[in-house]
């Protein structure tokens, strides 16, 4: 495995275990507050840690996610060599000790596939509502699986980036607007006042008393997300034949 590995990136893992809990049934989301992969269905957290070989980084990170999510695994590439089996037995031992689950990940031949070692075990010790719910907000915030699990290079599309981007798409295509205005006619969100306000990306500029416009910045950024924008650009044709059906009635 230390061969294959080092030819390998944590980004390779992430398409066949997002298809691994897809494929049962999870909602799967990438880079979700520090975690490389989290899989939710029927009130069940699931989070994979990806890393190329197990390390005791890996294992603390794994470790932490359990105190708010229901199983864990280490996601790691197969297969095990024989000369490293021996050290693998122990490796073994520890995760069950850990209540760590364990996934070899095989990403070729494309698309790749998934054998679980064995399933983690319910952790036992109380957990952290408030890094749980906080966990689920991010998801729910996300409107798909934007990021690449285990990426560290790539820009990050978290919700409030997502609902930034969704505000600048409106703004581009309906000139200045209010922050009440984007929510009512637009469904932006209760961040967008915040959003506009701080302007933390700099994609915004104030052109009137409460009245807010994309800025060059905005523009720009839009070559740095392409889908997201795609998304927002589709949602925002659909608001303006609703909006001009609207006037055609009054």
């Amino acid at each position: 495995m230390m061969a294959r590995a080092a030819s390998l990136r944590e980004t390779d893992l992430f398409a066949p275990v997002r298809a691994f809990l897809e494929a049962s049934g999870h909602t799967v989301r990438a880079e979700v507050a520090d975690c490389d992969v989290v899989g939710y269905a029927s009130g069940q957290m699931v989070v994979v840690e990806l890393k190329t070989r197990v390390t005791l980084e890996l294992l603390a990170q794994a470790t932490a996610r359990q105190r708010f999510a229901d199983l864990v695994y280490v996601a790691v590439p197969g297969p095990i060599p024989r000369r490293s089996r021996r050290r693998w037995r122990g490796i073994k031992r520890l995760l069950r000790r850990l209540e760590l689950g364990l996934l070899l990940v095989y990403p070729t031949p494309s698309p790749g596939r998934v054998e679980e070692v064995y399933h983690p075990k319910p952790y036992r010790m109380k957990k952290s509502a408030k890094q749980r719910a906080a966990v689920l907000e991010e998801m729910v915030g996300r409107t798909g699986t934007r990021n690449t699990g285990g990426s560290t290079r790539q820009k990050r599309v978290t919700s409030y980036r997502e609902n930034a981007i969704q505000i600048a798409v409106i703004l581009d295509q309906f000139g200045p607007l209010s922050a009440s205005q984007l929510q009512q006619h637009h469904h932006t969100g209760a961040k967008t006042y915040a959003i506009l306000y701080r302007d933390y990306y700099g994609w915004f500029r104030r052109v009137g008393r409460g009245i807010y416009d994309i800025s060059s910045a905005g523009r720009t950024a839009f070559q740095e997300f392409p889908s997201v924008v795609s998304y927002y650009r589709e949602l925002a044709d659909a608001d303006s034949t609703e909006l001009r059906a609207a006037d055609h009635l009054d």
